[in-house]
């Protein structure tokens, strides 16, 4: 929780996601980098100026996604918006690389001085559109030490949405999170099983009573639902909700943020 404390200044901080354009290499790629940065750039300024507590950017326009491995043209331009989000806002900064790029994250982390990253594919193994992902702790951890990142946090998916866990369903999601803590996580992100869908409110209450370290929701936040899960959980990651009509896809929304960040802060104190 130390590391959890020392990045986020807010109680029950709000992380927006910025879904970056397609990047070079990748099938939907169109735009030129300064399109792609300025597009970015201009999302972070309405979160910080929404009243956002935290931002994290994802490559999610790039599908279809590999299995880790990005290339250099993905990883060095993610870690040039990152530095300039950092650097725009002061805001904390983190970062997720699709799909399971999880070092790549932590490079671009390191090279960009931002925060902290997402992992998919910490503990267990699962079955995801790209393929089988396997654990990565061991390896990643290493890394992280050998880069000299360990003021980086890892927050690390468990069950993770998109997926199907059917080899390790005789291991619960609390089995599955002291796994994750033992295993030296930072702290563990629950989610739905799809984007945008919310996570199951008894278990992360049976999470909450059991661990001693931070509890983040990943998915299907909406102001409607946001006090349902406030007592239960330390951050909260928006994305689909703080775009237009809700979806993913379009275009952020000023006024969803600000609206939701409003709200929530007649409860987050």
């Amino acid at each position: 929780m130390q590391k959890f404390k020392s990045i986020f200044k807010t109680e029950k901080p709000i992380i927006g996601m910025i879904h970056v354009k397609a990047l070079p290499g990748t099938p939907n790629h169109k735009l030129e980098s300064s399109q792609i940065i300025d597009q970015a750039l201009s999302e972070a300024r309405i979160y910080k100026d929404a009243g956002i507590d935290s931002i994290m950017i994802e490559n999610m326009h790039d599908i279809p996604y590999i299995k880790g491995g990005v290339g250099h043209e993905v990883s060095s331009l993610m870690a040039l918006i990152a530095y300039l989000i950092k650097n725009e806002t002061n805001l904390p900064v983190g970062i997720q690389i699709l799909a399971g790029a999880n070092k790549e994250a932590l490079a671009v982390a390191k090279a960009s001085s931002i925060d902290f990253i997402r992992a998919e594919g910490f503990v267990f193994a699962h079955t995801a559109d790209e393929g089988i992902i396997e654990a990565q702790a061991g390896d990643l951890l290493r890394y992280r030490k050998q880069i000299n990142a360990e003021d980086v946090a890892v927050f690390t998916d468990i069950k993770k949405k998109h997926s199907s866990h059917a080899i390790t369903q005789d291991i619960s999601l609390l089995e599955t999170a002291k796994a994750a803590r033992f295993f030296l996580s930072d702290g563990v992100i629950v989610t739905g099983s799809h984007t945008g869908e919310a996570a199951s409110v008894d278990e992360l209450k049976a999470l909450k009573e059991v661990l001693d370290f931070p509890i983040l929701v990943g998915s299907g936040i909406t102001q409607d639902n946001v006090l349902t899960y406030l007592p239960i959980c330390d951050a909260m990651i928006v994305g689909s909700y703080f775009k237009e009509e809700g979806y993913w896809e379009n275009d952020l929304s000023y006024e969803r943020v600000a609206n939701f960040m409003d709200y929530i802060k007649l409860f987050n104190k």
